[in-house]
Parts: C-alpha cells; structure tokens; sequence
C-alpha cells in the first residue's frame, strides 16, 4: 500500500484500479455507448453521443475499407477487428487517457437518439477539435474497457490525418 501525500489515505492496487477507471468514466463522460448508473434503479444505462451545435455534412472516405460512422454500426459484426476508414468532423477529444487520445468523429450520418452518429477512435496523433479528417483503424464491437464502460463500437490504433 502507498500512502497519498497530504491525504492520509492509504490505496492498493485494486484501489489505483478503481480510481483509474473512475477517471476514465469521467473524462469520456458523454461518449457514444459509456455505461452510466441509472438514477433511480442504480442499473447501467447507455448515454448519447455529444451533441454538435451545428449540422455536421461531411463526405465519406473513398477506398475498400470506407464506412460512414452510421454503416460502421449498421455493419459491426462483419467489420469486429477487421480495418476501417472513416472520414468525419472532429467533435471531442479526450487526452492521454491509458496512453492514448480518445476522439469523437461526426460525419452527419445516424441517429443521435441511438448514439449512433458519433464513433469512437483511439489514437496517439492529436487533431484538432472542429477539423474534418480520416482515420483509419481497427473497428471493435461491443469492447467492454471494465468498471461498466463498454463501447457497441469503437476503433483503436487509428492513424488519423487531415
């Protein structure tokens, strides 16, 4: 056990754990498919994807692996860890959250009533919030990062470019 400095606490592991992926929950808070506690049944419930300002139109990706971020949840299970290309406005990015970016894309396609209109990439390149890019990656469906966060999709090691 270590004890924090000026805090008299004393944390383990597993407490360094928790406190991870409480962190973790709160920095992604509002992502596409986070688990949050229902207020009055305590169950886990879904939340939505942030929501633009303003109407976001962007062209699809061209090339064999390009989706659009409704036909990459339309198409999931095909695509579970299979490579996809996906081109949108960059809506949110969480940083150096277990070693690496978290970032919203929106590319005007799906329902934001069923979260599906915002998809999730992990990557360590660092775009701007407001810049339309490409980002190209490995789709997961269904990816449960522990303590209740779980993603229907998400896409990690992308490279993502102007």
């Amino acid at each position: 056990m270590r004890k924090l400095p000026g805090k008299g606490i004393r944390m383990n592991r597993v407490g360094k754990w928790v406190a991870l992926c409480v962190s973790i929950g709160v920095l992604t808070a509002g992502g596409d498919a986070l688990a949050s506690p229902d207020a009055e049944s305590g169950a886990r419930k879904e939340t939505k994807a942030p929501a633009a300002a303003e109407k976001i139109q962007v062209e699809k990706a061209k090339g064999a692996d390009a989706y659009t971020v409704s036909e990459a949840y339309e198409n999931a299970a095909k695509l579970d860890k299979k490579t996809v290309v996906v081109r949108g406005k960059v809506v949110k990015v969480s940083k150096a959250i277990l070693g690496k970016n978290w970032v919203h894309l929106q590319d005007g396609s799906g329902d934001p009533g069923k979260g599906t209109n915002d998809l999730v990439f992990t990557t360590k390149d660092d775009p701007k919030v407001g810049s339309v890019v490409t980002a190209k990656g490995t789709l997961y469906k269904d990816k449960d990062f522990g303590a209740g966060y779980k993603y229907k999709v998400v896409v990690e090691k992308a490279t993502v470019k102007p």
